[in-house]
């Protein structure tokens, strides 16, 4: 067992070289206590311009973007396109475990870096590849922007109002959030393997492949229904019911939705009771025996009549008063936190997943999101900011390299570092 307070990864290191499509798998790592090492180009990552940015000032080392998403790395810079520099990178590789990177398919091995020379030099090393399309099919060197892999992965179709034409989930790159997670897990799984055998492996992340996993559900109605599903906005398919899920409340929106069987009953008649109290329950929606009425069992226009019934009252509450009555009533319901919502939620307070991380260069602190998990022994934690751009080209060359400084010195000025 690792000592109080050690990563569950603190024994590994490393090499991210990945652009927006991958930086959530290092961050991952980073956070499990890996020693995950950022390289970069020298005139640094383009997601340091992307904003926003901290206070507003468009600078490079201020993108809350790049903060996001490299906290808890250190960094280096390093042109790989040089032959020095993929001699530099190669020393690197020898004291890896693991590398990632999200280089157009083929590019790596066109620099002389595939998995098969990296293997070379290190055969326990297991590499992470994260591209649109994967590493062979007849898409393999297609580019892909996030909206591309979201589309072709199918699950787009299933986004937004039927009326209207699909969605992608707003906020960018979600795709390659989800290919990052995927190549996290991937290298946790070849880790075993190589515990095992020794032997290191090569981890393909198609992003295509990561949302068409997602409609598992999709491809089963098919099989038992024969229908393909289709986008339903707020409602849900049940057989040819569509139900309702999302409300508006007065200050906001909520989820709920009409169940059978005694949980929807003993929720859905609270609902009315506390309808009733405000003079809002019509005499047939009182009279309404919800142990034989559910969402299935009713008729379309006496489903509309209660859904319209319903909507008059909740737009009436805040969400904050109807969370409180679904507590203690055994109420379905729940409210749709916004972003502002969920920096101030209590539970979230409670059990410290709010993380503030010093920004020495600023003198300031900020919070950042925490661990999605807690782990006893071996904890969850962000280990630091973001870093600079090459923050740690002398502790890394010089001092575990071994380089003297007037050859760093010299692989600045010819741009390899």
């Amino acid at each position: 067992m690792s000592p109080p307070g050690r990563g569950a990864l603190s024994p590994y290191r490393m090499l991210d070289l990945t652009d927006e499509k991958g930086y959530l798998c290092g961050k991952m790592f980073a956070d499990l206590g890996a020693d995950v090492i950022k390289i970069e180009p020298p005139g640094g990552d383009a997601a340091r311009r992307q904003g926003p940015f901290y206070r507003d000032d468009p600078d490079p080392e201020k993108s809350l973007f790049f903060w996001a998403y490299n906290a808890g790395k250190r960094g280096v810079t390093l042109d790989i396109d040089q032959e020095a520099g993929r001699a530099l990178l190669g020393r690197l590789v020898k004291t890896a475990d693991f590398l990632v990177e999200s280089f157009p398919a083929g590019r790596m091995k066109a620099r002389g870096l595939g998995y098969d020379d990296l293997e070379r030099v290190n055969p326990g090393l297991i590499v992470a590849s994260i591209t649109p399309f994967g590493q062979t099919g007849p898409r393999a060197a297609w580019k892909g922007p996030d909206i591309v892999p979201w589309a072709l992965g199918g699950y787009m179709w299933m986004t937004g109002e039927p009326e209207r034409a699909p969605l992608r989930i707003s906020h960018p790159p979600q795709a390659y959030l989800h290919a990052a997670s995927a190549a996290a897990i991937g290298c946790l799984m070849a880790l075993l393997h190589r515990a095992a055998t020794g032997q290191g492996q090569h981890v393909d992340v198609a992003a295509q492949q990561c949302p068409s996993w997602m409609l598992t559900n999709t491809y089963a109605y098919w099989d038992l229904m024969k229908q393909n599903l289709g986008r339903a906005g707020v409602l849900r398919h049940f057989g040819q019911v569509h139900l309702k899920t999302l409300w508006k409340a007065r200050d906001g929106r909520l989820s709920f939705m009409f169940a059978g069987g005694s949980i929807g009953a003993k929720g859905q008649r609270r609902v009315v009771e506390l309808m009733e109290q405000e003079g809002m329950a019509e005499d047939w929606l009182r009279d309404l025996d919800w142990n034989r009425v559910d969402a299935l069992s009713a008729s379309p226009e006496g489903l509309g009549k209660i859904t319209e019934a319903f909507s008059r009252f909740f737009e009436t509450k805040t969400k904050a008063e109807l969370l409180e009555e679904a507590v203690k009533g055994g109420i379905m319901l729940a409210p749709v936190n916004t972003v502002a919502d969920v920096a101030d939620d209590l539970q979230l307070k409670a059990r410290g997943f709010w993380q503030r991380v010093r920004h020495p260069e600023l003198e300031a602190e900020l919070p950042y999101p925490g661990a999605p998990v807690k782990m006893s022994a071996t904890p969850w934690q962000i280990r630091g900011p973001a870093p600079r751009l090459g923050q740690h080209n002398a502790k890394v060359y010089e001092e575990e390299l071994g380089l003297p400084k007037d050859e760093t010195a010299r692989l600045r000025e010819q741009g390899v570092i």
